[in-house]
């Protein structure tokens, strides 16, 4: 198993996608620019499911009052203002490969937080943390075309990692999407899921539930998961509604291709979450 195959998604792909423009996603995130699927409860707005999503992660890492937590992939930041500013952690790190969301971050001056431009396979922290988050990134860790046994291989890398890092008993909480097990898929269907891995997501690979079970064996215990592709089918039509609803704005910002694009992978994700085609899971797993 080559560096490379550990790698992931490179860089130079994370950016393709996040960093097309700031002022583009705030169009149609919610305040705080959360970019992954929220955790909905009856009468909830966009705003209120997000943070329910995230304070859902953090007691299941038993994040609260720690005294260091790890941010895998943390976004322009929501995770971590939560982190510090509600839930009194002393010391806050997040992992990012985008540079529009790590000047974001350090624009918003975050109290005991540190930001890194920083691949999780380079991270070498002075100390164990406490608790590791981490909420859409996992999709990131496999490129596409490897096989099942590649792909595991690379989810163990990480893993392994993320077991050295914490204390016996340590945990993390995990958001994936994963591959679905309606198989049967129409011709559109196909090709929509193909122009997201080509278009919107180049170089990366959702994986299946088992290979995430697999690639964490013996490292860590599984404690708690739940599969919510209702939740992610929801999250992206709000997303896509926002976005159709400030459509003339965000043509002025990215221009109309990238609209068109974003419109087309949002509309058409809706399907694929309410069909099954695709799940999202939430896994906190405990370090043995």
């Amino acid at each position: 198993m080559t560096a490379d195959v550990y790698q992931g998604a490179t860089a130079e792909s994370i950016r393709h996608h996040y960093d097309v423009s700031d002022d583009f996603f705030a169009l149609w995130l919610d305040p705080d620019l959360t970019y992954t699927c929220a955790l909905w409860d009856e009468g909830d707005t966009l705003e209120s499911a997000q943070k329910r999503k995230l304070d859902h992660l953090i007691e299941g890492a038993r994040a609260a009052g720690a005294r260091r937590v790890l941010d895998v992939g943390c976004g322009w930041g929501s995770l971590l203002e939560r982190l510090v500013r509600t839930h009194g952690v002393q010391r806050a790190v997040g992992l990012t490969l985008s540079d529009n969301q790590a000047r974001h971050l350090r624009g918003l001056a975050l109290e005991r937080t540190e930001v890194r431009v920083e691949n999780w396979l380079d991270h070498e922290p002075a100390e164990q943390y406490d608790a590791i988050i981490s909420i859409g990134a996992f999709e990131h860790f496999a490129r596409t075309g490897l096989s099942r046994a590649e792909r595991v291989a690379a989810y163990r890398a990480f893993f392994e990692r993320c077991r050295a890092w914490l204390p016996k008993g340590g945990r993390i909480a995990l958001q994936t999407n994963v591959k679905g097990n309606n198989v049967r898929m129409d011709k559109q269907t196909v090709r929509d899921l193909q122009f997201i891995i080509d278009t919107i997501f180049p170089e990366s690979e959702i994986p299946a539930l088992s290979e995430v079970l697999e690639s964490s064996e013996k490292r860590f215990d599984v404690v708690r998961l739940r599969n919510d592709p209702d939740h992610y089918s929801r999250t992206c039509q709000e997303w896509f509604d926002r976005l159709r609803a400030h459509r003339d704005q965000a043509v002025e910002v990215a221009g109309e291709k990238t609209v068109a694009d974003y419109e087309r992978y949002l509309s058409s994700t809706v399907g694929h979450f309410r069909n099954r085609h695709l799940g999202l899971s939430r896994i906190v797993l405990e370090a043995v």
